[in-house]
């Protein structure tokens, strides 16, 4: 699966961006167009998938969590998401900000005082408007947006960063499905699975951006008493779509993480100012009894399809052509829906910023801690929500909420102080929050449609798909504004979610036979010990060669090396290759027709001297005193030993050992 050579750089991969441009297109024009029968068609669509497939949502969901927590606690955990020499991108802050911002924004701004209101008033069971009803409603909403979203996002962006940054294979989703497939990823099937995630994605970040503009145009209403109307969010779309765009020409470094921090930053600053101006003491204890009543009922909500309640599914006593509640379509399938649709977006652009870090790590960066902080936010503002309805009586709040839900967070400022500067903020996280998902969707969405390559794409393709998005997105609203978000994320999440049950089957074969390699290398020799006597050790360790010496070193004696096994080699009748990289390395790999390849590359890499050397202070004398090593390279990654100053023949046995290793583990998995 994949090798150092270079690949031919594709700046784009037609069938996938034209068939999806053209399905995408197709829906536009029909929302914008008959937007009458595109509301009767998305309410029949989500009625038919709530009645006959809603027991498959609920089951593919928990075994995503299911299987990304096998992964992090198994043996899998310690294998990174890269070369094994590799290191985090980004630092713990950044990566936070951006899984934060491109994950959830938008989200929990027009939900965090919507749905645990809503629950309150209209549980799924029961009466509302009560101590137990309240309860319940945090726990329903806890469930909705913890451990289950982020499995989901875990289970695309594991397999993403595992193909692409370990094994070399394009950065798109039908990589996920080599071990599978093998080479055929590169024909129809594959084009088919990228532009499932294309269209996934597509009305995955629409959704969220209709739900953003409804909150924009509320907070203009509450602040400047803009009208609320179809035509006025359609123009709000139109202008963040254009700040999106002039982002994502920036690119991921320029943008999107500046505003993700900002995001970030803001976020904070109004959930501190929540949890001072609202019933301090008393969302504390909430926040702790929340998540300890989540954990403890979380198996049991996680398989509820509230099959043996009668007025869920419209089976009360005397009903005969009932039609079922529309509850657990319209609030869990709907989430596991908006989820997997936006799972390719998430999962990409959680991948391409997740390079170097182990699964284990991955996991439980990616699981708790941005679900820690959905937990706070979803408490403090709930919570607070429901004590003032509860517990003082401000009923004017419910009704508002179970009027207009994109309301609900400027009615919720009425009741707090400075109410008018907590809006304002308000209103500005949304917007950055439309920026960062619409761009980091585009973002992804390019690197998709352009066969999985870097951020060089031409500028117009990252225009394009951010106006396309804006447009899908009027389109949704023209053709039913909530109803309609609702039911394009659950209809487009259901061919997507089979693929990502062959991602899961996929990266687990895969990382089966690696641990399979490990085993096999461990129980083999370790490199050659007679490397010169002790006292030329010793020397080589206090002077530390120059990168001309190291690569000298490279070009005599470890190519001369390589050039000799590859002669015996093809002695065997082996196909065998040397080459030579830009940077200095050198490689040698043999093929094995359908079985793994060997390689091996030796590697001159940078070193900075011990502090004890460090005694000249002087302006660029750090630099000169930089040193260099010849590491040697497998397949997975470095190998933390230097070669430099061996002879002809060490090297030769070290390769040697190398590839009997190689030979241990091609038969284990045989």
């Amino acid at each position: 699966m994949g090798t150092e050579s270079a690949k031919p750089r594709i700046l784009w991969n037609p069938p996938v961006f034209i068939g999806s441009g053209v399905i995408a297109a197709i829906f536009v024009f029909f929302g914008i167009f008959a937007p009458t029968t595109a509301n009767a068609t998305f309410s029949a669509v989500q009625s038919w998938i709530m009645t006959h497939v809603g027991w498959y949502y609920v089951m593919v969901v928990a075994l995503f969590l299911i299987f990304v927590a096998y992964l992090a606690f198994s043996r899998f955990g310690l294998i990174k998401l890269g070369p094994d020499h590799s290191t985090p991108d980004y630092s713990y802050k950044s990566w936070f900000a951006m899984l934060f911002s491109a994950g959830m924004g938008i989200g929990l701004m027009f939900f965090g005082v919507a749905e645990p209101v809503m629950h309150y008033i209209a549980p799924p069971v029961g009466v509302g408007e009560n101590f137990d009803a309240a309860r319940e409603a945090m726990n329903i909403t806890f469930f909705h947006w913890g451990l289950h979203a982020w499995a989901i996002y875990a289970v695309v962006a594991l397999s993403l960063a595992y193909f692409a940054f370990r094994h070399n294979l394009p950065l798109t989703i039908r990589s996920s499905l080599y071990p599978l497939i093998g080479d055929r990823i590169y024909g129809p099937i594959g084009h088919t699975v990228d532009t499932f995630a294309v269209v996934g994605t597509l009305f995955g970040v629409a959704t969220s951006l209709g739900f953003g503009v409804l909150q924009i145009n509320s907070g203009l209403n509450a602040l400047v008493g803009i009208d609320q109307s179809v035509w006025v969010q359609i123009a709000l779309i139109v202008i963040i779509t254009a700040i999106a765009t002039v982002s994502v020409v920036l690119g991921l470094d320029g943008g999107i993480r500046r505003i993700s921090e900002l995001n970030l930053f803001l976020a904070v600053g109004l959930l501190i100012f929540v949890l001072i101006a609202g019933p301090t003491v008393y969302l504390l204890q909430s926040l702790v009894q929340n998540i300890g009543t989540y954990l403890s009922s979380i198996v049991s909500m996680t398989f509820n399809l509230y099959s043996y309640d009668p007025s869920t599914y419209g089976m009360q006593e005397g009903c005969v052509d009932c039609e079922p509640n529309t509850w657990l379509g319209g609030w869990t399938l709907f989430y596991w829906g908006w989820w997997i649709a936006w799972s390719p977006f998430v999962g990409m652009f959680i991948a391409r910023v997740s390079r170097g870090r182990t699964i284990r790590e991955f996991v439980t960066g990616v699981l708790l801690v941005p679900m820690g902080f959905t937990f706070m936010w979803m408490t403090f503002f709930g919570n607070t929500a429901i004590h003032l309805i509860l517990m003082e009586g401000m009923t004017s709040l419910s009704d508002a909420v179970m009027a207009d839900s994109s309301v609900a967070l400027f009615q919720f400022f009425e009741a707090l102080p400075f109410s008018t500067l907590a809006s304002i903020v308000a209103t500005i996280l949304v917007v950055t929050f439309f920026v960062t998902s619409s761009d980091s969707g585009s973002l992804v969405v390019d690197i998709i449609t352009s066969g999985g390559g870097d951020e060089d794409s031409p500028t117009w393709q990252r225009i394009f798909w951010c106006t396309l998005e804006g447009l899908i997105a009027i389109a949704l609203l023209l053709a039913g504004g909530l109803g309609a978000l609702q039911t394009a994320s659950i209809a487009s999440a259901l061919p997507f979610s089979i693929v990502m049950l062959l991602m899961c089957w996929g990266l687990i074969r895969a990382l089966r036979l690696e641990v399979v390699k490990r085993v096999s290398l461990e129980s083999a020799l370790n490199a050659p010990a007679a490397q010169g006597n002790w006292q030329q050790q010793l020397r080589r360790l206090v002077r530390q060669p120059s990168k001309d010496e190291v690569l000298t070193f490279i070009d005599t004696t470890a190519t001369a090396a390589m050039t000799a096994v590859a002669a015996e080699l093809e002695k065997q009748n082996i196909t065998v290759k040397i080459e030579r990289g830009d940077d200095g390395r050198v490689w040698l790999q043999t093929e094995h027709g359908d079985e793994m390849d060997f390689f091996y590359s030796v590697r001159p890499r940078e070193y900075r001297p011990p502090s004890f050397v460090m005694r000249d202070v002087r302006k660029g004398r750090d630099e000169k005193l930089k040193f260099y090593q010849a590491e040697v390279h497998l397949r997975e990654g470095g190998q933390d030993y230097d070669i430099y100053g061996w002879s002809k023949d060490q090297v030769i046995s070290d390769i040697l050992q190398q590839y009997e290793r190689h030979w241990l583990f091609l038969d284990a998995v045989r």
